[in-house]
């Protein structure tokens, strides 16, 4: 039986008659690349302006170009603040609130580098020349210098790094030793280590931190180290992230405490074999919050809020009943409380976190992330499933927000969008299943319509009320298609049992919430029983193929950057999270793996499959497609392999996106899961 939990059709009332007025442009994938995406924003210390990056695409270039843009926190106006060539991002206001600091590849620039630019407007001055590049700029407090991570031989000076990173390009030899991990999300590693520097703020010598300690931030951090260190308010400490066990095969990230005075190192966490990270000092000084796992290798374990006085220095855990994980946090200007974005049941919520009482959700729908405070003011990217990312400002009393960015409004306003709902119904073991159904515009229920089962990946994460731009539900709803996001069993955001619920039978019960989610669609008379299909990406992929070799009512299958063989996926980047299920050479765990291991159920293929995979995927190595495909050539089932060789886990380059959307569109034409569109026509 299926319960609506709340009908959201107030993002599409918004815009003048969506769905009805047929001289509105569908949403089709070239038009979602036309929107303009914001990035994370950063609030002046006086809270009247907001800065954050805008990206805008070029289908011809088949890039994006970044520029920073300003906001009047009281919604009176909002500029392009940067217009240069070279695209910024990672933006942070200077303490007094007069200079911005950003990072931009410009004229000259072998790597990203620092540069500074007066608020009031001016030319942005370069902080630093390093060859290795820097990423997540941070002040110290008095404004007197900035902390930077780069990438760097720990045996070189700075000034020696380019001269190696020319001999590597150039040597004929291109062998690699390891000793380490081998891979991370879409690069092979070297030897290179994350670090933290300072340089004045008027540029100068580059000093390094933890360079000097023996110790490096964790090697797979490739895609982002704003999280992994912080500053004291008064510029003597530094807190940093590090893997603290030398086993290749674990890893231990324990937050670590640098004295920048006289350099002695403490390790705060030495008693959690779970992980620890994303330190953040109170503007006080007074506290250290972190978020601390407690499973070792297991990525989607609770993320428990972690307080440090840092007087007495006795550190406890707060929310012990909250059964959510602490995401999204920044400190309150008072440091009484923190604000978090919360993943929840289906949406991200923000949430203030008071250090003396409970966690309270200001927020409902739809979602609202990527928070940051100035003064009194907390802002936002507030986003749906009709809505992409846009700025707002909070009111952290009562959670109402009010609309800052009009960056996408006409482009919105001229485009014909759905609408869309959450639903419950009986999932495995009777277990409710939170599910987002989102509807074509127009959408009639006295007629029949396709239906598409989108699976999401993870498995440890969930789909929330947020515009997907990989797989986008608006996009599918353009071809017709009713489609269903269910947050089956292992997703996030539902409480820590349901998370651990699938460890380590990753199938059985996601296979079962997918199905009966179909049943209940099949019954209805609105969707056409005999064109429905199913896809999905990473798990969704697997899961995707888990049903390909079992009963199910699907049409066509869509099977991208899927897991496929277990045995093999050990070439993963993230290999050190398998033990979660036992070596495979175990007993016990070689029978686990025989039953959910997809490849192992081959004898039962016989569902048209399109395989998806890019080259530069170590998440999930390239084989695991190439092995499904020629599996299915081999038992004569109708199938087709789309390769990218310059795309990783995700397709993100425009053109292979465009491409990736009419491939998909092609197959289910094909195979009787979409009307052409000719004959739609």
């Amino acid at each position: 039986m299926l319960r609506h939990l709340f009908a959201v059709g107030f993002m599409a009332a918004a815009l003048p008659a969506l769905a009805q007025d047929s001289a509105l442009e569908p949403f089709t994938i070239e038009r979602s690349w036309q929107i303009q995406r914001i990035g994370s924003p950063v609030v002046s210390p006086d809270g009247r302006r907001i800065v954050a990056p805008v990206t805008r695409f070029d289908m011809a270039e088949d890039r994006g170009h970044t520029d920073l843009w300003m906001w009047n926190a009281d919604g009176s106006g909002q500029r392009a603040f940067t217009t240069h060539a070279s695209s910024e991002g990672a933006p942070a206001f200077s303490p007094d609130g007069r200079q911005l600091v950003f990072v931009a590849q410009r004229e000259g620039d072998r790597a990203p580098q620092l540069y500074v630019m007066p608020i009031e407007g001016g030319e942005a001055i370069r902080l630093t020349q390093l060859a290795t590049g820097v990423q997540s700029p941070k002040w110290f407090a008095d404004g007197s210098r900035l902390a930077f991570v780069s990438r760097v031989f720990a045996d070189l000076p700075l000034d020696e790094q380019g001269k190696r990173l020319d001999e590597r390009s150039s040597s004929k030899m291109t062998a690699r030793v390891f000793d380490d991990t081998v891979t991370a999300w879409d690069q092979y590693l070297d030897e290179r280590q994350f670090h933290v520097f300072s340089v004045p703020a008027a540029g100068g010598e580059v000093v390094a931190l933890t360079l000097p300690t023996g110790l490096q931030l964790p090697r797979s951090a490739v895609q982002g180290t704003d999280s992994l260190f912080d500053l004291s308010p008064d510029g003597r400490e530094l807190a940093f992230v590090a893997d603290s066990d030398p086993a290749p095969e674990r890893a231990d990230n324990d937050l670590f405490l640098l004295s920048l005075a006289d350099g002695s190192l403490r390790n705060l966490t030495e008693g959690n074999i779970g992980n620890d990270g994303n330190p953040l000092y109170s503007p006080d000084g007074r506290h250290l919050a972190f978020v601390q796992q407690r499973i070792p290798g297991f990525y989607a374990d609770r993320g428990r809020m972690m307080l440090k006085d840092r007087r007495s220095g006795a550190v406890r855990e707060l929310y012990t009943d909250f059964d959510r994980s602490m995401s999204g946090l920044v400190w309150a200007a008072d440091s009484r409380r923190l604000f978090g974005a919360i993943d929840d049941a289906g949406t991200v919520r923000a949430y203030a976190l008071p250090l003396d009482g409970g966690p309270r959700a200001l927020t409902t729908s739809p979602s609202f992330g990527s928070l940051a405070v100035g003064g009194s003011v907390l802002v936002g990217l507030r986003q749906s499933f009709v809505e992409p990312p846009t700025l707002v400002s909070i009111d952290p009393r009562t959670g109402r927000d009010q609309k800052l960015s009009t960056i996408n409004d006409e482009l919105l306003a001229g485009t014909a969008l759905g609408t869309y709902e959450s639903v419950t119904y009986t999932g495995a073991n009777g277990a409710e299943i939170q599910m987002w159904v989102n509807y074509p515009p127009g959408f009639d229920r006295t007629k029949k319509y396709p239906f598409f089962m989108l699976i999401h990946g993870g498995p440890h994460n969930a789909i929330t009320d947020g515009m997907a731009f990989r797989w986008n539900a608006q996009v599918f709803g353009s071809w017709g298609y009713v489609t269903a996001w269910p947050n089956f069993h292992g997703s996030s955001g539902f409480g820590q049992e349901f998370t651990d619920s699938i460890n380590p039978n990753w199938a059985d019960k996601p296979f079962e919430d997918v199905i009966k989610a179909a049943e209940w669609f099949a019954a209805q008379d609105w969707i056409d029983s005999g064109r429905m299909v199913a896809g999905g990406g990473s798990y969704g992929g697997y899961l995707s193929t888990i049903i390909l070799g079992r009963e199910h009512p699907f049409r066509a299958l869509v099977a991208h950057a899927k897991v496929y063989n277990l045995y093999t996926q050990y070439a993963a980047d993230f290999a050190t999270q398998l033990p979660r299920f036992g070596g495979f050479w175990e007993p016990e765990t070689a029978e686990t793996i025989r039953h959910i291991s997809p490849h192992y159920h081959a004898a039962n293929f016989k569902t048209p499959t399109l395989v998806v995979h890019g080259q530069l995927d170590y998440r999930v190595p390239v084989n695991h497609g190439q092995e499904l495909y020629q599996t299915l050539l081999m038992k004569g089932v109708p199938t087709r392999y789309v390769y990218f060789p310059n795309e990783n886990h995700w397709i993100l380059k425009p053109q292979n996106s465009v491409f990736w959307y009419q491939q998909v569109r092609r197959w289910f034409e094909e195979h009787g899961g979409l009307q052409p569109a000719a004959a739609a026509e």
